[in-house]
């Protein structure tokens, strides 16, 4: 059922022993939100605990580093930045037909949960969680404040993204207020390399071919290719962004085989194309400039499935 921001409030004081699950391949938006949230309970005197399918990335840990540890029975589980069950992952699978409430900014959003607020308008889901934090009247202190900010600064794209909006700005700008060093963790979360990241781009940039009379760009890693390396899944962010960089390209996608046969398909978008309707042939969403889903196939056989889409969007 649908409900409003107030009715948010409502749910959050009536209730405790909060479980807070994140999507499997976690990035910014769905920790920063989850910590955020998870702070602020802990204010209200709330037992509330985050949770994750996948190892959280270590360039995260800034994050959770002052959070209470607690241990309890969950009587109340929210999702935050899950468009559907499935991104759960399989530790949290269990709790798939479980949640109580889905926190959401992704228009595509399978509304899952017995309750849910989805605002496709914020470009991120940390901008609604900084919304609902107000609204329950708990003072935002600096470690809400540096998760705010990481969510907000991630989904946007250091606020290049087509979704930076000013609401994103006057957020990001309050949570520098609030103490945040907007320089280190930019620097963290998008200047700063792994050498097997490196050796990864090394490869993807080998991989580049253009489409469409060079309006789609195509990079690619393969599962032979990525298991020469000792990979964490930070080691792959900011691949999706690549091929779009290239002038004169509208349409640019990075296609991971994380199992044989299996690609995880990311597309970026000019803002005349949307992303979320090109993936939604594939049963995937995400946003107008950018979205993913999943292909099964070679990787030529991907390549040429996607192709055959784009020739709808692009001549």
């Amino acid at each position: 059922m649908k409900i409003e921001l107030k009715d948010i409030e409502k749910v959050l004081k009536e209730n405790d022993n909060f479980y807070i699950l994140t999507h499997k391949s976690p990035d910014g938006d769905t920790l920063g939100s989850a910590f955020a949230l998870c702070f602020a309970l802990q204010k209200m005197n709330k037992n509330a605990k985050v949770l994750c399918s996948d190892v959280i990335p270590e360039k995260y840990k800034f994050l959770y580093e002052n959070l209470e540890i607690q241990n309890f029975n969950p009587k109340y589980i929210i999702s935050v930045d899950v468009a559907e069950a499935q991104l759960l992952g399989d530790i949290l699978n269990c709790y798939a037909n479980q949640i109580d409430l889905s926190i959401d900014h992704h228009m595509l959003n399978q509304k899952f949960a017995k309750l849910w607020y989805i605002d496709s308008t914020a470009a991120a889901t940390a901008e609604i969680i900084y919304e609902i934090i107000r609204k329950l009247e708990v003072r935002l202190d600096f470690n809400i404040a540096k998760c705010i900010y990481t969510g907000v600064s991630t989904d946007t794209g250091c606020f290049k993204n087509a979704n930076t909006s000013a609401r994103s700005h006057r957020i990001a700008a309050k949570m520098i207020d609030l103490g945040v060093d907007n320089f280190k963790i930019d620097k963290i979360m998008f200047d700063t390399k792994s050498k097997t990241k490196l050796n990864l781009e090394k490869i993807a940039l080998n991989s580049f071919e253009f489409f469409n009379n060079d309006k789609c760009a195509i990079i690619s890693l393969t599962n032979e290719e990525i298991n020469k390396f000792d990979t964490c899944e930070s080691d792959f962010d900011g691949f999706s962004v690549i091929p779009r960089q290239v002038e004169g390209v509208l349409i640019g996608i990075f296609l991971r085989e994380f199992e044989p046969g299996k690609f995880k398909v990311s597309v970026r978008t000019d803002e005349s194309i949307d992303a979320s309707m090109i993936c939604a042939y594939f049963n995937g969403g995400g946003h107008r400039c950018a979205a993913g889903c999943i292909i099964y196939g070679t990787l030529t056989e991907t390549k040429n499935k996607l192709v055959n889409i784009i020739n709808r969007f692009v001549g």
